[in-house]
C-alpha cells in the first residue's frame, strides 16, 4: 500500500477547526480509496517547529487563523522549514490567511494566488509580485495551491483528494461531508469593503457622501463638486485612493445595498432595482451578476434569512 504525506502544519493561534476538519476529510477519502480498491492512502500528520523530525511530505498545508495573519517576522520560524520541503519537491498549500505565510517565505513571487476577500489590500500591498485572484476560492498553480476564506479546507482538501485519490474518489468524499465539489466562487460571499484610510480628505468625504446617498442617482460631475476638485484630477485621485473608478465604486456600492435587501427583505427584485437606484432591472440584474458571479434570484434562494417566508412572485 503506498501512502502520500500531507502535513498538516500547527502554529501559535491557527484555526485549529480546518485541521481538524482536513484530517477527517481525509480519513472519509481513504476509506472510500479502500472500498473503490485503491492501492494508495492519504497519512495525514500534525507539524510544527517544535516536533519537526525531518520529515518531508508530499503536501504541506498551512491554515489560517482567527485574528490578523502572520507578519514576516511571525513566519521567519516556518520559512526554512517551508523552503526546504518545496525545494524538495513538496505542493505547498495555504488556507485563507496563511497565504500570507507563503508569501512572507518567498513562495509566491510571480505567481498567482488567492486568500480571504477580507485581506485582499492588505495582500496585494505585501505581496506586490503575487497576482492576487480575489475572486477565486481556489487557486492551483502547480506546486503553490491557495484557497480563499476559512471554510475553503474543504475546497482545498477535495482539491488534494483529487490529486492523490482520483476524481471518483474525491466526488464519494464530497457527497458524504454534503460539500459542494464545484462551481463556487469568493464573489458570491464577498462583502464591498472599501477603503477609507487613503489619507485623501477630498475624497474621503465624497465617500461618506456616496454612502448616505445610496441608491440615489448621483453624477460624476456631482462627485468632484462635492470633491471641491476639477473632474480630471477628481477622477484621477478617486481611482488612486480606492483601486477602482467612481462608476464602479457607486455600483458596488448599490450592489452591496442589494445583496442585504434580497438577504433579509421580501421585496420584489424589481422594487430592490428601484430602490438601489436602477430604474431598468434588467441593468439591475446583468450588473449584479457581473460583481457577484450569481443572477438575483441564484443569490436570494442561496442567502436569504427568511426563505421560508417567501413567496414564489418575491423570488423572480
Amino acid at each position: 500500500m503506498k501512502t502520500v504525506d500531507v502535513a498538516l502544519m500547527l502554529y501559535a493561534n491557527c484555526q485549529m477547526a480546518s485541521v481538524h476538519g482536513l484530517g477527517d476529510l481525509f480519513s472519509v477519502a481513504n476509506q472510500y480509496a479502500s472500498d473503490h480498491g485503491g492501492t494508495v492512502r492519504i497519512r495525514s500528520y500534525h507539524w510544527s517547529p517544535e516536533t519537526d523530525e525531518g520529515q518531508r511530505p508530499a503536501y504541506v498545508i498551512v491554515p489560517g487563523r482567527l485574528t490578523a495573519p502572520m507578519d514576516k517576522d511571525e513566519a521567519s520560524q516556518l520559512a526554512e522549514w517551508l523552503r526546504d520541503c518545496h525545494a524538495h519537491g513538496a505542493t505547498i498549500t495555504s488556507v485563507c490567511g496563511g497565504a500570507f505565510v507563503l508569501g512572507h517565505c518567498g513562495l509566491l513571487e510571480g505567481r498567482r494566488a488567492t486568500t480571504h476577500w477580507f485581506y485582499g489590500d492588505a495582500f496585494r500591498a505585501a505581496f506586490p509580485a503575487t497576482t492576487l485572484m480575489p475572486g477565486d476560492i481556489l487557486v492551483e498553480d502547480g506546486d503553490i495551491i491557495t484557497a480563499a476564506g476559512m471554510m475553503a479546507w474543504t475546497d482545498l482538501g477535495l482539491r488534494l483528494v483529487h490529486r492523490i485519490l482520483g476524481p471518483t474518489v474525491m466526488a464519494d468524499t464530497a457527497k458524504f461531508l454534503l460539500v459542494d465539489p464545484a462551481g463556487r466562487e469568493q464573489r458570491h460571499y464577498s462583502r464591498f469593503a472599501p477603503n477609507l484610510t487613503h489619507g485623501d480628505k477630498a475624497i474621503l468625504k465624497v465617500q461618506h457622501w456616496l454612502q448616505v446617498r445610496a441608491g440615489k442617482e448621483v453624477s460624476v460631475e456631482a462627485m468632484s463638486a462635492e470633491a471641491g476638485l476639477e473632474a480630471r484630477t477628481f477622477l484621477r485621485r478617486f481611482q488612486k485612493a480606492t483601486g477602482v473608478r467612481p462608476t464602479e465604486y457607486v455600483q458596488d456600492l448599490r450592489v452591496a445595498l442589494a445583496r442585504e435587501k434580497l438577504e433579509f427583505s421580501r421585496d420584489t427584485v424589481e422594487q430592490i432595482a428601484w430602490d438601489v437606484g436602477y430604474k431598468d432591472p434588467a441593468a439591475f440584474r446583468r450588473v449584479f451578476q457581473r460583481i457577484t458571479g450569481l443572477g438575483v434570484g441564484a443569490y436570494r434562494d442561496r442567502f436569504n434569512a427568511i426563505s421560508g417566508m417567501l413567496s414564489p412572485g418575491n423570488l423572480a
